[in-house]
C-alpha cells in the first residue's frame, strides 16, 4: 500500500517533517490526525525515510489497534511486543506464553521493520542484551557441537529437559538426536548427529513428533528474559539472605537448590546495576513514534504508582525485601530515552509540551470518516461529492471478489472506479481506484482532497486476520502417558492395574511384557506384541473403579451385558434415522448474493473447524433432506455464526426460523447477537422469553402465526400450546440436555418434520464420531478462535494477599471477578470474607442449589455489570460468555481434574484484555498422592501447556455421557471408553448389514529377541507409546510409517526392534487370515489355521514349491515350513502370498 506513503508528497509541512527525521533534527510533534490516519502518518515516515519504526501507545488496547493497521499498510513484519505480570508473590508455576512472545520480538528485531508496544511493556526488564547475544548462536549442517556444553546451555538460558518436546522452552535428547522447541517457533527443531557432527537439521510438529522439512540454519537463543551464571547467583543469595527476613529464606533455598522460579522478580535489583530494557535494542535507525505522549506519561505514571504500592503492601507484611534499585524504568525515562533517537510526538489535538525544544511542529487537518453502516446510498452520495471536487479517492476491499462486485455496483450508479492490480500508486485528481488491501478505518485529508476508505467503513466488514493453519497430520494413537498405578482394560481379562515394563529373559530370548496387577494381587504379563489388546481406563474416577479378577468369569458377564445394552442402542438409533431419512425437506438453493454479504459481514477469520461445519449443515439443507444435525464445541467456539448461517439461508427462502434455549439469559444474548447482525436486511427477529410482558407475548405469538416474524428466539415458551408457526423451516435447539423430559417429548414432535440443529458445548470425541458415522450426522468445532489472548495463569498456596491484589487489579480496570469455591455449604461464609476485603464492591454468591430463578436473576445482574465478584461452584463451567470477566480465583484446585480446570479456566480471557487465572491450594496442607500428582498434572498444564490431550479426552467423555444419556454413560464407566466405542461400532456395523471386524488373539511364539532396548528409548512412557504404536500396525503402510518415525525421532534402531516390528506386522497378516498361531517348534515354523479354509488355496500354496510347505488336517488344520535363516521374512512371503490366494478365490 505504498500509496499510503506517496500521499507526503502533496503535503509541504509532512516533506519538511521528513527532511527533518532525515538529518536528525527531532523532536518533531503532530498533531491533527487520529486513528487510521496516524498510523498512516507513522507509515510514511518510515517509508519514506527509510528508517525503521518503535511505535511506543499508552495501553496494550491501543497498541494492538496499531499492529492490526500497520501490519495492513506494511505488509511487512511488523512485531508486537507485550507487557509481561511481574511476579511478586511465591508461586508454584505461572504460564509463560508472553515471555516466549516477548523473547521472539527480541531475536527479530534485527530483521524488523516496524515495532509496536506499549507504556507498560517498554518499562519492564527484558534479558540484558550483551547476555542474548552471548548465548544466541547460529548452527548449520557439518557444524561441531559439544552435548554437554549445549545441555549446560540450554538449562542456564530457560529450557526444561523433558523426554518428549511438545511446547516451547522444552528440549530432549535421545542418543544421536536433539529436539528443541524455540519460543515463538511454530514447530520445533530437530538436529541428527554423526558422532559430535551435525548431519541434518528439520523441523517437526510437536503434535505428531514427525519431522516435516529439512532447514539449513538454526539459531539456538535464550528462552528466558532473567538469566543469570553462577557467580551471579551466589552474590544475590548473600543479599537475600542479609536481609534477615524468615519469610524470604524459602526463596534463597529455593534460588540455591532449583536456580530459577517465577518470584524472582522481587530481587530484579539484584540481578542488574541498569535495568535492561527495550530501548537497548534500539538502534539509531530507527525512529520512535509516541502515540498521545501525554496519555503515555499518564499510563507510565500510573503503572509505576500501582506497582509501589504493591510493594509498599507487601513491605509491610514483611513479604518483601528491602531493596533500594528499580524494578521499571521509571516514567519520566519512557519519553526522555526516546528522544535520544529520531522521535515523533502524534497528538490527536494539541501539541504536546516537552522539556527539550521540539525542532518541527507539523498540523494536519485530518479527519477520521463514520461507517456507512452496509447503507450503500450514502456511500454512492459521498462518491460523486468527492468526485465533483476532484478528490483523490482510495478504496480498499478484502477481497478480488468483492473488488469486482463494488466496481460494477458503482458502474450499475454512474460512478466509473479503476480496478488495480497493485496499491502502490495514488489515483490523479478525480479518481477513484479500488484495492485489495485493508485498513481499520476510513480517513480524509480535506486540505489535499484525498480520501482512503476501508472495508469495515463501507460495508461494516472488519478486516479478517489471516493465520498460519496449523498442520493437521493425524499422529497414530497415543497410549495417552500411561503411567505407574494407571488403570487398564484388557479385552480378554478386563480391568486391572499397569505396574511398568518388565523385561525377561526366557531361554536367551529377551522381551519386555507389561505388567498388571489384578484383584487378589495375581499378575498378568502382555507381551508388548499383544498392546492392541490393551488400552487405557478412561471412565469414573479411580476411586470407583473395581479391579477384575483373573481367571474369573464378572468380566466376560459385565461385557456381555454392555454388549445388549448398546445394541439396543445403535438399533434405536438406527430406526430412527432411518424413519428420519423417509423424510424429504426443502431443497434450498445454492448461497445467494445476500448470503455472501451476510457472512462477509462477519467481522472475525472464520477457524477451519466452523468453515467445515457451516459447509455441513448447507449440504444438508441444499440436499433436500431432512437436517437432524448436532453441533459440538465449547463455548466461544463459534457454534452461534453456524446457526445465523443456516436461519439466514432459511428465511431467505421464506420459512421461518425458531432458536430454542434452556434459559431466559441465553435467549437475550442470542437475540441480541441475531438482531444486530440482521438489522441490514430485511428480516424480523423477536424473542419470547419471560423478559417480555404478556401483552407483547401475545403479539410476537400473533405476528409468528401470520408469518411476520421471520426468526423467534425463545425459552421453553416457545413449546406452549399456544405457539404455532406459519412457516417454520429450521429449528435450532442449545444445550437439549438441559430440558425436562415433558419438554423433550415437545421437542420430538416440534422436530418431526422440519431441519434441526442442535448446539451442544461439550466436545464429542472423534472415536464415538467414527462409531456413530451413517445413524447420526455430526459436526464438531475443536479449534479455538483465533488471535485471542492467553489466560496468564499462576499455581500457588492460597494466599489472602494474591487474592486481594488479584481482585483490585481487575476491578481498577472496570472488570468484575469470578472467585470459584466448591462447597456449596459454606459458601456464603466465603462469600462474607470477600465482602469484607472489599467493603464497598458487589459479592454475591450463586450455586446449583438455588432456583432457577434466583440464578438466572444474580446473572443477568452479573452480566449487567451490577456484581463485582461473583463467588460460585463449577456451575460457570459452561454457559454465559460474559467478556467483563477477565480474572478467576479458584480454590482448592489439587481437588479438581485438568478438564474441569481447563474449561474453567476457559471462561476468561473472551475480550481484547488480558485474562489471569489463579490456581490456589490449601497452604501448609499434606496432600496425599493422587492429589500431589494432580497437583503436578497442573503445573505442567500450567507452565507448557502439556497435558491438554488428557483434559480433553476426559471433557469428551462426559460429552459422549451427554449425547448417549445416563445408562449408557454408565457402561462406559464399566468396561472403560475405548472398549465401549468398539463395542458400539461392532453393534452398528452389524445392524446395518456390515461384516463386523470381530478381533481375535494371535499368538506368536518364535525364538527371537523383539523388544525396545532402554538405550535405544530410555523413557518408560515414551516406550510404552511406541510399543502401543507398533502393535496397532494392521498393514505395510503402518509398517513404513512407524519405522519412518522411529528413525525420525529416535535414530537408527538394531535388529531387536526390526523384529518387533516384522511380527507386528505378521500378527496383522495372520488376523486377516485368520491364522491363531505362528509357533518354533523342532525345526519347524507351524501356522495354525482357525477358520475352515478354502481346498483350492491350499492346493495352490502347496504347489509352490519355493515355500516348502506342509498341511495337516485334523481338529484345526495348520501349515508347516522348515526353519530357515531369517524366519520372519520367510513368514512374511508365507503369509502375503496365502493372502494373494486368498483374496482372489
Amino acid at each position: 500500500m505504498k500509496a499510503l506513503a506517496k500521499l507526503n508528497k502533496l503535503y509541504p509541512e509532512l516533506c519538511a517533517a521528513e527532511n527533518a527525521l532525515k538529518s536528525g533534527k527531532t523532536p518533531i510533534s503532530v498533531s491533527g490526525a487520529t486513528g487510521s490516519e496516524k498510523n498512516q502518518l507513522i507509515y510514511s515516515f518510515a517509508e519514506n525515510t527509510g528508517k525503521k519504526a518503535l511505535v511506543i501507545a499508552s495501553d496494550e488496547l491501543s497498541a494492538k489497534e496499531i499492529y492490526a493497521d500497520i501490519s495492513s499498510m506494511s505488509g511487512e513484519n511488523v512485531l508486537f511486543f507485550r507487557a509481561k505480570e511481574y511476579v511478586f508473590y511465591d508461586v508454584d508455576v505461572s504460564t509463560r506464553e508472553i515471555e516466549a512472545e516477548r523473547i521472539n520480538v527480541i531475536k527479530n528485531i534485527k530483521n524488523a521493520k516496524y515495532i509496536v508496544t506499549s507504556a507498560a511493556a517498554i518499562m519492564q526488564y527484558t534479558v540484558k542484551k550483551e547476555i542474548f547475544d552471548f548465548y544466541s548462536k547460529t548452527y548449520s549442517a557439518g557444524d561441531i557441537i559439544d552435548v554437554s556444553a549445549l545441555v549446560k546451555t540450554l538449562a542456564e538460558t530457560g529450557y526444561k529437559r523433558v523426554s518428549q518436546v511438545e511446547s516451547h522452552g522444552q528440549f530432549s535428547i535421545r542418543g544421536s538426536i536433539i529436539d528443541i522447541f524455540l519460543p515463538g517457533d511454530i514447530y520445533g527443531t530437530r538436529i541428527e548427529l554423526f558422532d559430535d557432527e551435525i548431519d541434518t537439521m528439520r523441523s517437526f510438529d510437536p503434535l505428531t513428533q514427525m519431522s516435516l522439512e529439512s532447514i539449513d540454519k538454526f539459531e539456538i537463543y535464550p528462552a528466558r528474559e532473567l538469566i543469570f551464571d553462577e557467580e551471579t547467583k551466589k552474590n544475590v543469595l548473600k543479599k537475600i539472605k542479609a536481609q534477615k527476613n524468615e519469610n524470604l529464606l524459602s526463596d534463597a533455598q529455593k534460588l540455591e537448590n532449583e536456580g530459577y522460579f517465577p518470584s524472582l522478580d522481587k530481587y530484579i535489583p539484584y540481578f542488574y546495576d541498569k535495568l535492561p530494557t527495550l530501548f537497548d535494542y534500539i538502534g539509531a535507525d530507527f525512529i520512535i513514534f509516541a502515540d498521545e505522549p501525554a496519555r503515555v506519561l499518564d499510563r507510565a505514571r500510573t503503572c509505576e504508582k500501582e506497582q509501589h504500592e504493591i510493594i509498599s503492601s507487601m513491605l509491610e507484611k514483611g513479604l518483601f525485601p528491602k531493596i533500594r534499585g528499580e524494578y521499571t524504568l521509571d516514567a519520566d525515562s519512557v519519553i526522555l530515552n526516546s528522544t535520544n533517537h529520531a522521535f515523533v510526538l502524534l497528538n490527536a489535538v494539541s501539541h504536546f509540551q516537552l522539556d527539550i525544544p521540539t525542532k518541527e511542529l507539523v498540523n494536519v487537518a485530518a479527519k477520521t470518516l463514520p461507517s456507512y453502516s452496509g447503507k450503500s446510498e450514502f456511500l454512492v452520495d459521498d462518491l460523486k461529492y468527492w468526485k465533483s471536487r476532484n478528490y483523490r479517492i482510495m478504496l480498499f476491499l478484502s477481497s478480488e471478489d468483492k473488488a469486482k462486485t463494488v466496481k460494477n455496483s458503482l458502474f450499475e450508479y454512474g460512478i466509473e472506479a479503476v480496478l488495480c492490480d497493485s496499491s502502490d500508486n495514488l489515483p490523479e485528481e478525480g479518481e477513484i481506484f479500488i484495492c485489495v488491501g485493508a485498513l481499520e478505518k476510513s480517513f480524509e485529508y480535506p486540505s489535499v482532497r484525498c480520501v482512503f476508505l476501508s472495508d469495515n467503513s463501507s460495508y461494516t466488514v472488519q478486516k479478517k486476520r489471516k493465520v498460519k493453519a496449523k498442520n493437521k497430520r493425524n499422529a497414530i494413537k497415543s497410549f495417552d502417558e500411561l503411567k505407574n498405578g494407571d488403570y487398564v482394560v484388557h479385552n480378554t481379562h478386563g480391568i486391572g492395574q499397569f505396574v511398568g515394563i518388565k523385561e525377561l529373559d526366557v531361554e536367551g530370548i529377551v522381551r519386555d511384557y507389561i505388567k498388571i496387577k489384578y484383584r487378589s494381587g495375581d499378575y498378568l504379563y502382555v507381551p508388548t506384541n499383544q498392546l492392541d489388546l490393551l488400552h487405557k481406563y478412561v471412565g469414573a474416577e479411580a476411586k470407583n473403579v473395581k479391579l477384575n479378577k483373573l481367571g474369573g468369569t464378572d468380566w466376560q458377564k459385565t461385557t456381555a451385558r454392555v454388549k445388549e445394552s448398546v445394541a439396543e442402542l445403535a438399533d434405536d438409533l438406527i430406526k430412527l434415522y432411518a424413519e428420519r431419512s423417509k423424510i424429504k425437506g426443502h431443497v434450498f438453493a445454492p448461497d445467494s448474493a445476500w448470503q455472501k454479504e451476510f457472512e462477509d459481514n462477519f467481522p472475525y477469520e472464520e477457524t477451519a473447524d466452523q468453515l467445515r461445519c457451516i459447509a455441513e449443515v448447507k449440504k444438508d439443507m441444499e440436499d433436500g433432506k431432512c437436517m437432524d444435525r448436532l453441533l459440538c464445541g465449547d463455548v466461544g467456539y463459534g457454534k452461534t455464526e453456524v446457526a445465523l448461517r443456516a436461519a439466514f439461508k432459511c428465511v431467505e427462502e421464506s420459512f421461518q426460523a425458531a432458536y430454542l434455549v434452556p434459559t431466559t439469559l441465553l435467549a437475550q444474548q442470542h437475540y441480541n447477537t441475531f438482531k444486530s447482525r440482521m438489522e441490514n436486511y430485511p428480516i424480523r427477529v423477536e424473542m419470547l422469553s419471560r423478559f417480555r410482558t404478556k401483552k407483547q407475548q401475545a403479539e410476537i405469538i400473533k405476528k409468528l402465526k401470520s408469518g411476520e416474524v421471520d426468526v423467534v428466539i425463545g425459552t421453553h415458551r416457545l413449546l406452549q400450546k399456544d405457539v404455532g408457526f406459519k412457516n417454520l423451516g429450521l429449528l435450532i435447539i442449545d444445550e437439549e440436555q438441559r430440558f425436562g423430559v415433558g419438554h423433550k417429548e415437545t421437542i420430538k414432535k416440534l422436530k418431526s418434520n422440519v431441519n434441526v440443529l442442535t448446539l451442544s458445548a461439550t466436545p464429542i470425541p472423534r472415536t464415538l464420531n467414527m462409531a456413530l458415522i451413517g445413524i447420526r450426522d455430526l459436526s464438531v468445532i475443536t479449534e479455538p478462535p483465533q488471535n485471542r489472548y492467553p489466560v496468564q495463569t499462576f499455581v500457588l498456596e492460597r494466599s489472602d494477599a494474591v487474592i486481594q491484589n488479584a481482585i483490585e487489579r481487575e476491578m481498577a480496570r472496570g472488570g468484575q471477578v469470578y472467585y470459584l469455591f466448591n462447597r456449596v455449604e459454606n459458601i456464603d461464609l466465603k462469600t462474607s470474607e470477600i465482602q469484607k476485603m472489599f467493603p464497598g464492591k458487589r459479592v454475591v454468591s450463586a450455586h446449583g442449589k438455588m432456583s432457577e430463578t434466583q440464578l438466572e436473576e444474580i446473572m443477568i445482574d452479573f452480566l449487567n455489570g451490577d456484581i463485582d465478584i461473583l463467588v460460585c461452584t463449577t456451575i460457570i463451567e459452561t454457559g454465559l460468555d460474559v467478556a467483563n470477566v477477565n480474572t478467576i480465583i479458584i480454590e482448592n484446585a489439587d481437588k479438581m481434574g485438568l478438564s474441569q480446570l481447563y474449561q474453567l479456566k476457559g471462561r476468561v480471557g473472551r475480550s481484547n484484555r488480558l485474562a489471569y487465572a489463579y490456581l490456589t491450594y490449601e497452604k501448609n496442607k499434606v496432600l496425599d498422592q493422587t492429589a500431589q500428582k494432580r497437583l503436578q498434572a497442573i503445573k505442567e498444564f500450567t507452565e507448557f501447556g502439556s497435558g491438554f490431550k488428557i483434559a480433553m479426552r476426559d471433557l469428551e467423555i462426559r460429552g459422549a455421557g451427554n449425547l448417549l444419556g445416563k445408562q449408557q454413560h454408565g457402561n462406559m464407566n464399566l468396561v472403560g471408553y475405548d472398549m465401549y466405542c468398539s463395542l458400539l461400532e461392532s453393534a452398528v456395523a452389524e445392524l446395518k448389514g456390515e461384516k463386523a471386524q470381530i478381533a481375535f488373539d494371535v499368538n506368536i511364539d518364535l525364538k527371537l529377541s523383539a523388544y525396545i532396548p532402554k538405550t535405544y528409548i530410555e523413557d518408560e512412557n515414551l516406550r510404552m507409546d511406541i510399543y502401543k504404536k507398533i502393535a496397532s500396525i494392521s498393514d505395510e503402510e503402518d509398517m513404513s510409517l512407524i519405522t519412518d518415525e522411529l528413525i525420525d525421532r529416535f535414530g537408527t534402531f538394531d535388529k531387536n526392534v526390526e523384529n518387533l516390528i516384522d511380527i507386528a506386522y505378521i500378527k496383522s497378516l495372520c488376523q486377516t487370515l485368520r491364522i491363531s498361531d505362528v509357533t518354533q517348534k523342532d525345526g519347524f515354523i507351524n501356522f495354525t489355521i482357525e477358520d475352515n479354509v478354502n481346498p483350492k488355496v491350499i492346493v495352490d500354496i502347496l504347489a509352490d514349491k519355493s515355500l516348502k510347505l506342509m498341511f495337516s488336517s485334523g481338529e484345526k488344520s495348520y501349515l508347516s515350513s522348515k526353519c530357515s535363516e531369517d524366519i520372519l521374512s520367510n513368514i512374511k512371503i508365507i503369509l502375503q502370498k496365502l493372502a494373494k490366494l486368498t483374496s482372489c478365490v
